[in-house]
């Protein structure tokens, strides 16, 4: 395909001279002779290249240079000067022409500008494939985040009516074993759950903000106890954390096994007291998880109390995150802590 090329010089001869050599090598020129010609052109035509001479009658290469780029206009220009001064070279080339060629008398400047507009043109082309290349990439990234937005949804709402249904077992079944078991269950799917919300609800579908994730977990974990006025209450103190969706979720599976754990054994049954979560910056690129109570506290050599699934479930989710629980030296009830790193990604 013959490729078009918008030829500005004053002269009409090298105009002439332009169209045939430049014709004998596969180009098809036009030849206008001053700015207002060439900006008419460019409004009627498409071009693939201009030719811009420095020195026209009223104005230089230079001045219609600076109005294509008032108009936005970005069309590869080979710019032309008989003159051996470097600086009009540079302005040229800090204008936004893509090459210079300086004008002399023979075939070699004809050769020459060939060169350039072959170059230009090639180069011009590589970069809008490349900006078709990167819109394409956006496109696809914005495409694939509403769709795993909506995954995310759909997966939330999905395990919410598993929840709701454990949760009209745990009501109808006589045996407080089932119902306890039932119980725990429901926590942990509510927590997985909060997990998927907490992604279609972002901005950003691959992290999680984890004070406002655990700011519902504790909410969710206290009614699925089902403790309500009776029993202990929940506190939470959380910065502005922000971890991976499979991260998240393994810090929100171990805050749910503490807190059920606390809420159920922490404080004899019927009474008040309060159980408190922290999510906390340390300053080293680490954060720090406790949950604590100031209940009876753990008794070195006792039997752990339930089927022992919630301690195994902390064990195996503390792992996945590169950690272990660590149970502090407090003089009343229990503080469990969890050193995160936050500088990981997977």
């Amino acid at each position: 395909m013959s490729q078009t090329i918008l030829y500005v010089d004053d002269d009409a001869a090298l105009g002439r001279l332009a169209q045939r050599s430049l014709g004998r090598v596969g180009y098809t020129v036009e030849h206008v002779m001053d700015g207002a010609a060439c900006l008419a052109a460019l409004d009627a035509n498409h071009y693939d290249a201009i030719v811009l001479d420095h020195y026209l009658r009223s104005e230089t290469g230079l001045d219609i240079l600076r109005m294509l780029k008032e108009r936005g206009l970005s069309i590869p220009t080979i710019y032309v000067t008989g003159s051996s001064e470097a600086t009009i070279a540079v302005d040229a080339l800090k204008s936004g022409a893509a090459d210079y060629v300086i004008k002399t008398v023979g075939e070699e400047f004809w050769s020459l500008m060939e060169s350039a507009l072959r170059q230009a043109i090639a180069t011009a082309e590589l970069h809008r494939a490349k900006e078709l290349a990167e819109q394409e990439i956006r496109r696809g990234k914005e495409r694939a985040e509403v769709l795993l937005a909506e995954v995310n949804h759909r997966v939330a709402n999905s395990l919410a009516l598993v929840a709701a249904l454990i949760r009209l077992q745990v009501t109808s079944s006589k045996d407080e074993a089932v119902r306890d078991a039932l119980t725990e269950t429901q926590a942990r799917i509510t927590a997985i759950a909060g997990m998927h919300r907490s992604l279609y609800t972002s901005d950003d579908v691959r992290h999680v903000e984890m004070d406002k994730y655990l700011a519902t977990l504790v909410q969710e974990v206290h009614r699925s106890v089902n403790l309500g006025s009776e029993g202990p209450s929940i506190s939470l103190d959380a910065d502005a954390v922000s971890l991976t969706s499979d991260r998240a979720v393994s810090v929100g599976m171990i805050v749910t096994e503490l807190l059920t754990n606390a809420l159920k054994y922490a404080y004899p049954v019927g009474s008040g007291g309060e159980v408190r979560v922290h999510l906390k910056h340390s300053g080293d690129g680490t954060a720090l998880l406790a949950v604590e109570d100031d209940g009876v506290g753990l008794v070195e050599g006792s039997t752990p109390k339930g089927t022992g699934l919630g301690s195994r479930i902390i064990r195996s989710m503390a792992a996945t995150l590169g950690s272990s629980i660590a149970y502090a030296d407090v003089t009343r009830g229990t503080r469990a802590e969890l050193a995160l790193e936050l500088g990981q990604t997977g």
